[in-house]
């Protein structure tokens, strides 16, 4: 033996080329699978005979190299034409060169398209999420003398239909709005939007809710959303008079703590885009430290186990059970009871509000 080392050198390409055979056999089958599924002529079928070609390729030349390295460790002549034979798998890379190119552009194209095709989706998936916030935003301004909570749970729905708010409307009266558009999508969510930031300006207008709601039934009527209708309860709370005056269109009955006892706030007219011409009316209690108020929509009310609903009841007697809990905490422990109660999964969006004054 001439030349030792080019022995070991003979067995690594050997080890080399065991490897590269190997894949090359599993990406055959793999092409051979994806040309069934798609045909020869489509790119994931263009894709994976590539793949295979360039693994047949490190074969060959692997499998080369361990004869001539082989042949060179024993023969001092004709070892350089042991080597001449590496030309073959050069010659293989010439003559498919260009397809090598040409696929790689393929894969190159094809990443840059999954890569933009996955941002659309990530998109797709934010914008509801984006767009639940402004309608029912996780922070809630702070507002003096007031301790506020509030909770919100997504449907099956891709856009929500619910929303909320809170904010001052004068330096001793503060509003807190609940609303439910009917339906699912895209449209009911816009409507949602459009009926939560019109009610702030006529709330600003208007000292009686009534009078807002009014104006606000007026406008979106106008819109001609036939299928769409809005239950929809705002709570003026005036610190100054002492008092609590509300207005329902259609909405669930919200809940008073007042003087030991919870009262229902419900109705005062009809849904809004009902009729373009309903009347409201507004209502107007006592409001002491301490008392609290609370709003939420139907998917609260209307969680179902079988044939019997979660219902008003349970949630007024959340209160009753501990009317001095902290706001935050007691519209969680209500959302947890209704899952509790659900037999299946809660399909339509719950909203929760609760606000006590200090």
């Amino acid at each position: 033996m001439q030349y030792p080392l080019l022995l070991v050198v003979a067995l690594a390409c050997a080890v080399a080329a065991g490897v590269w055979a190997r894949s090359a056999v599993r990406l055959k089958k793999v092409a051979s699978r994806v040309e069934r599924a798609f045909g020869r002529e489509a790119d994931a079928a263009t894709i994976a005979r590539s793949a295979y070609r360039k693994d047949v390729h490190c074969t060959v030349l692997y499998g080369v190299l361990t004869l001539a390295s082989a042949g060179g460790a024993f023969v001092v002549r004709g070892s350089t034409l042991l080597f001449a034979l590496i030309l073959i798998p050069v010659a293989v890379s010439v003559i498919y060169g260009r397809d090598f190119v040409r696929d790689s552009r393929l894969a190159e194209s094809r990443f840059e398209l999954e890569r933009r095709a996955e941002e659309v989706l990530s998109q797709e998936d934010l914008a509801p999420r984006r767009w639940a916030e402004r309608l029912a935003p996780e922070q809630l301004p702070d507002i003096t003398g007031f301790e506020v909570g509030r909770v919100y749970q997504a449907g099956t729905g891709v856009m929500a239909g619910d929303f909320y708010d809170v904010f001052r409307v004068a330096p001793t009266r503060v509003v807190a709005v609940i609303g439910d558009v009917t339906g699912h999508g895209i449209e009911p969510s816009i409507t949602a939007f459009q009926a939560k930031y019109l009610l702030r300006v006529f709330l600003r207008q208007f000292r009686d809710p009534a009078q807002a709601l009014e104006e606000l039934n007026a406008q979106l009527s106008a819109l001609d959303r036939a299928e769409e209708m809005i239950s929809l309860c705002v709570i003026v709370f005036d610190t100054e008079a002492g008092t609590v005056r509300y207005a329902s269109a259609g909405h669930p009955a919200a809940w008073l703590w007042h003087e030991k006892d919870v009262r229902p706030l419900r109705s005062t007219g009809p849904l809004l885009m009902l009729d373009p011409k309903g009347t409201f009316h507004s209502r107007e209690l006592r409001l002491d430290s301490g008392d609290l108020v609370l709003l939420y929509t139907d998917g609260l009310s209307e969680a179902r186990s079988g044939d019997q609903l979660f219902g008003e009841e349970r949630i007024a007697n959340a209160i009753r059970r501990d009317p001095g809990a902290d706001p935050g905490v007691l519209v969680k422990a209500l959302l947890e009871a209704a899952r509790d109660f659900a037999r299946d999964p809660i399909t339509d969006d719950i909203a929760i509000l609760a606000l006590r004054r200090d």
